[in-house]
């Protein structure tokens, strides 16, 4: 055999066994990838994404479309050739495994604590589209959660409503734990309580229930400080609105869909169309209060938005400089830091005064 050839053939097996080499090798990296979008003014799956009933609403055009991001699975085990491969692809990106499934979190653990911020982001969505309408909304502090094993299991149960600590009164759910901390392991707090059936038969009344039982509770340490007291329960916010607001979106996760809810919820109250006819979509975590969070994947976002025709897209203000640092042509990325922001964007892009419309910059 030539030399010639048998150096070529050397080296095309040397290649080969390469390759294979790397399919074999596994490296502790995921991947993101632009996932799907959906129109919260339209429908899903045969049925409108926002359903209100019990007040008026008004016809709407456009888009506001929620993004999502589609990720690797916790068990999947990405091989070289995939990373190599992600890294150069200018529509997906290859991350550390441990920043999307940190301190070995499995797939179940990730898919709960994600159905959890989606649905916690879509009751925050519900309170601040009418708190940005003005409609009032009727909030009180309950239990969320009751811990297995805990010093609260079987004292507390979820649902129930906390009116105060220790004889403090509570007006936020936050104000729980930290009344909670002021105590040393082993200590004892008093919780002020109305039992959930109790709340739920005075609500069906449109009664506010007046008793208040008085739970006592012996604090443990917790689990990751052992100076710091826990009674193993996880508080939050109950809402009663003034009419029904559903919002029909399934195999979605995470708290990212809050802004463009919220949106959608007040273009569908509002006369008039908040979109002009425009195709906008966008991202954010939002408060009851309107404030607008950044979220993760927003370089992924912007593509998967802009691929379905997206012409605007907001954005978080705490994302607006990653996010301008690739932008796909044709998308005007558009600043946006609470719900007013956002409104006012959209008033302004739907008459097309769109020469002072606060744009992402890479300094923002």
């Amino acid at each position: 055999m030539p030399r010639r050839t048998a150096t070529m053939l050397a080296s095309t097996l040397m290649l080969i066994a390469l390759l294979c080499a790397g399919v074999l090798i596994k490296v502790p990296y995921s991947e993101m990838s632009p996932g799907p979008t959906v129109n919260t003014l339209g429908d899903h799956d045969g049925e409108p994404v926002l359903q209100i009933s019990g007040r008026k609403t008004y016809p709407t055009s456009g888009h506001l479309n929620m993004t999502t991001v589609r990720v690797t699975s916790a068990d999947y085990k990405m091989n070289l050739p995939e990373a190599v491969y992600g890294w150069l692809a200018h529509d997906n990106i290859v991350v550390p495994h441990d920043t999307l499934y940190p301190n070995g979190k499995t797939e179940q653990q990730s898919t709960q604590e994600n159905a959890e911020e989606f649905s916690q982001s879509q009751e925050s969505a519900k309170v601040a589209a009418l708190k940005e309408l003005k409609i009032p909304v009727k909030s009180q502090v309950v239990v969320a959660t009751v811990y297995k094993d805990s010093p609260a299991e079987g004292r507390l149960h979820a649902g129930d409503v906390i009116r105060s600590v220790d004889g403090k009164p509570v007006k936020e759910f936050t104000d729980v734990a930290e009344l909670v901390r002021k105590h040393k392991p082993g200590e004892q707090v008093v919780f002020g309580i109305v039992p959930v059936k109790e709340a739920a038969a005075a609500e069906k009344a449109g009664k506010r229930p007046a008793a208040t039982e008085e739970v006592k509770i012996t604090t443990t340490k917790a689990e990751d400080d052992a100076k710091r007291a826990m009674v193993g329960i996880k508080a939050g916010t109950d809402h009663t609105y003034p009419f029904t607001i559903d919002i029909k979106l399934a195999d979605v996760g995470g708290p990212s869909a809050g802004l463009m809810f919220a949106l959608g919820i007040v273009d569908k109250l509002t006369p008039g169309d908040l979109t002009g006819g425009k195709f906008v979509a966008g991202t954010g975590t939002i408060e009851d209060n309107g404030k607008v969070g950044p979220i993760g994947g927003i370089e992924m976002k912007t593509v998967g938005a802009r691929d379905k025709g997206a012409e605007y897209f907001l954005t978080p203000k705490d994302n607006c400089a990653s996010a301008a640092s690739d932008v796909p042509d044709g998308l005007t990325l558009v600043k946006v830091d609470t719900i007013k922001d956002a409104v006012k964007s959209l008033k302004a892009i739907s008459k097309g005064d769109t020469a002072d419309l606060p744009k992402c910059t890479t300094k923002s």
